[in-house]
């Protein structure tokens, strides 16, 4: 028999029965709704908690050129912070390498002079790489930020902040216009949206672009992003003895300071014959909280707060994670007992659709169908209900799922994976609980069965 038929069948078959049929279909109608709603909310709220933690810096790292460092009973800067020349884009490429890094942006920094016409302003000139925007998130008022092969051919191009937008170029749209930068002529691709302090009184451009402009092959800065919000920490572990190895710094012990780092204690007195690091690795909880600090109060605050970050910020990413594996992990219980009530309701059904047809089985058989064909015939009622409740249940879950970020502004996503696997789900269920009253059905002796009453 072809399946086309078979399907016609249990068609008609379900239809005899509605209110039977309808009451099976409900258990995995639940249990497909609750798969579906405890897929979108789980990964909504993962896509929630790792975008407010990268927001919030948990998974950025800092390394600059310098450092800070002690020496006698003084706290003082002995490379000076951003000023030695030994970072470089080679460097970020090596950091790029360690598992667990997402991103990273070389950086080269100045502040100067940016004029359009006969308006001028004194402000942050930043050069970096595509990857930086990527980092923060940032979204753009105007144009873009410029391209790969814009680092890679030190084009002249810029991306304003919104601040320094309003002072050159008041409402206009600056994108295409051409402004100058410390003498040289760039042309605007682009204007943040954002309103951080550190991007709208900033300009962008290529690093690479700025290296050239100040005769330079060095870095300022490279800004680092972790696959996961919470293991900034334990990348900076790794990066110290990398630069370490890099800049021929191994003989020794440490003698700078990387925040963040296990067992970092600052040397005092008596460490003439230390080798001094070239650099500083700081995650973005401890840049934040030395911004604007001076530095012997910056030193202080991060020799004795090493870990501030791992122990706040990426305790908080976790406790949230957690948060919402907890609710995943109810929502999954739910669907699961709601799939098995309905699977049983499913071998409970067709058991009696088994009783109820079963000298159709017997008159069937007597005229040559086999039994294969009657196993199939069964199994494809079972499916075709299962399928049926969960189609409905991916409708409600999908509602469900909407309501609940209307209503609770939980967020909710619904990936089409989810879909085929609520689908599949459904059909599995069907051929699991629907077997085993096929079978019985397929060996049905058809003398035995005709002469059933």
């Amino acid at each position: 028999m072809r399946l086309s038929a078979s399907f016609k069948i249990a068609v008609k078959a379900l239809r005899r029965h509605k209110l039977r049929a309808g009451l099976t279909i409900l258990g995995i109608m639940i249990g497909v709704a609750a798969v579906i709603t405890m897929v979108a909310l789980g990964t909504g709220a993962q896509q929630s908690v790792s975008d407010e933690m990268q927001s919030a810096g948990t998974n950025l790292i800092q390394v600059r050129a310098g450092n800070f460092t002690r020496g006698g009973e003084s706290v003082k800067i002995a490379t000076g912070m951003g000023s030695a020349t030994t970072l470089t884009a080679a460097d970020a490429e090596a950091i790029g390498q360690i598992d667990g890094v997402k991103k990273f942006a070389p950086g080269v920094r100045l502040r100067g002079w940016v004029a359009y016409g006969d308006q001028r302003h004194y402000t942050q000139i930043v050069g970096t790489d595509v990857a930086y925007p990527l980092m923060y998130m940032w979204s753009f008022s105007r144009g873009k930020f410029f391209a790969k092969q814009d680092v890679a051919s030190a084009a002249a191009v810029a991306v304003l902040g919104s601040a320094v937008r309003d002072r050159l170029f008041g409402d206009a749209n600056p994108v295409g216009r051409e402004v100058q930068i410390h003498g040289r002529t760039f042309k605007v691709v682009g204007v943040t949206a954002s309103t951080d302090e550190d991007q709208i009184e900033t300009v962008f451009v290529p690093y690479t672009t700025l290296q050239a402009l100040l005769g330079i092959q060095y870095l300022h800065t490279i800004t680092i992003s972790t696959k996961q919000a919470g293991d900034a920490t334990a990348i900076v572990d790794q990066i110290v003895p990398l630069l370490r190895k890099r800049h021929g710094l191994e003989s020794g012990q440490p003698q700078g300071l990387r925040s963040g780092l296990s067992g970092n204690q600052m040397p005092t007195s008596g460490t003439g014959g230390l080798v001094p690091d070239d650099f500083t690795v700081k995650t973005q909880a401890a840049e934040a909280l030395t911004k604007g600090l001076y530095t012997s109060v910056a030193a202080f605050v991060l020799a004795n707060m090493p870990k501030v970050d791992q122990i706040n910020l990426e305790e908080m990413a976790g406790s949230l994670n957690r948060a919402g594996a907890t609710m995943t992990a109810l929502l999954a219980a739910i669907a699961t007992i709601s799939l098995i009530v309905g699977g049983i309701g499913i071998t409970n059904i067709m058991m009696v659709s088994v009783t109820e047809r079963t000298r159709e089985i017997g008159i069937r058989r007597s005229v040559g169908a086999k039994k294969r064909d009657v196993l199939t015939q069964f199994l494809v009622e079972a499916v075709t209900l299962s399928l049926c409740g969960g189609v409905t249940g991916i409708v409600l879950g999908y509602v469900t799922s909407m309501l609940v970020t209307q209503i609770l502004e939980w967020p909710a996503s619904v990936p089409v994976w989810s879909i085929a696997l609520a689908f599949g789900i459904a059909a599995a269920v069907g051929v699991f609980f629907g077997f085993y009253p096929a079978r019985r059905a397929s060996e049905l002796h058809p003398i035995d069965a005709l002469r059933y009453e």
